[in-house]
């Protein structure tokens, strides 16, 4: 474990060597938090090497996440190697790591690694390539999305989202509506917000029709973002969902897409027994400029929360 320091004549680092090279790895753990917080180039030698060598799963494990903030093309591709270290612990510290890189020399490293044989090295590949929004990916991605596994499905419409790769809609509107995986479907829901296209509306009214309710509560909110006024029938159905979470996002997106004939339906929604959905109503009708509410909402500006009677305030001031 000494031959290493003959890379550098640094006197703060060699100091350190008693303590790197101790046999007690609670020690060497330390030292390498010291070494790290000298923020010396030739410290990275080191770092790397424990990163690859060390003995200890803790040693290890520290080394990948004292290397976070290094984007050095020979600390990336070591942290990619750790990927497929045995210990869960240390690919977990690295995949972390390489989330956090900023850098486009890091994603030109990172990118064979999101076709590695083993599931979690792909999964931690994309959702690294994801934060770097490095555009070289997407052809990566958009072949992931035929993965076997949903976590994979899923990091790589992570990528295809951030990038808006609008050449990706067909592909993503497929997995919105018949991924097998709920978490795969309501991600590809999420993804076709990147586009105000009216091509996506389809899949995103299917979409609304879900059997899992998180896929149905991503779809109303996407049809706001989307901002096409022909979602509004689908959102004002939506209003009847079985579970609150999606109506209050129907309720939103209605308000965003300043939807008129929504006007009773939100009306309606004014009386629900939950609070946040009566206070999403009075902003939606603000939002919605027709005074036909005015009525309504000053029949409730004594409602016994405060959130409701703040919503139900501003959505007045913007009917005067």
């Amino acid at each position: 474990m000494t031959s290493i320091f003959a890379v550098t004549d640094n006197q703060d680092i060699l100091d350190l060597k008693p303590r790197l090279t101790a046999e007690d790895a609670g020690v060497r753990r330390i030292a390498l938090i010291d070494l790290a917080d000298l923020e010396e180039p030739d410290g990275l030698v080191w770092l790397v090497d424990r990163l690859g060598s060390d003995t200890s799963e803790e040693v290890r494990v520290e080394a990948a996440r004292l290397l976070e903030a290094w984007e050095d093309e020979a600390v990336v591709q070591a942290l990619c190697e750790a990927l497929t270290d045995p210990s869960p612990a240390v690919q977990s510290a690295a995949a972390q790591s390489l989330s956090l890189l900023k850098t486009e020399a890091a994603g030109r490293v990172i990118l064979p690694w999101a076709v590695h044989a083993d599931v979690a090295v792909r999964i931690a590949a994309f959702r690294a390539l994801r934060e770097l929004r490095f555009a070289d990916a997407a052809p990566a991605a958009v072949a992931a999305l035929n993965d076997a596994n949903a976590s994979v499905r899923r990091e790589a419409v992570g990528v295809l989202g951030w990038l808006k790769q609008l050449n990706a809609l067909p592909a993503l509107a497929r997995l919105a509506s018949d991924d097998p995986n709920t978490d795969v479907r309501r991600a590809a829901t999420g993804a076709l917000g990147l586009a105000s296209s009216a091509e996506v509306l389809p899949a995103l009214r299917q979409a609304l029709q879900d059997d899992a309710w998180q896929v149905r509560e991503e779809a109303a909110t996407t049809l706001g973002k989307v901002g096409h006024i022909d979602a509004g029938p689908a959102l004002v159905e939506a209003l009847s969902d079985d579970y609150w979470q999606v109506r209050l996002r129907a309720t939103r997106s209605l308000g965003r897409l300043h939807f008129a004939p929504a006007l009773d339906a939100l009306i309606d929604t004014l009386g629900h027994r939950i609070s946040n959905l009566r206070k999403e109503a009075a902003l939606a009708l603000g939002e919605l400029n027709d005074r036909g509410a005015v009525a309504a909402l000053q029949a409730v500006q004594d409602d016994g929360d405060p959130e409701v009677r703040k919503a139900v305030r501003i959505a007045l001031s913007q009917l005067q």
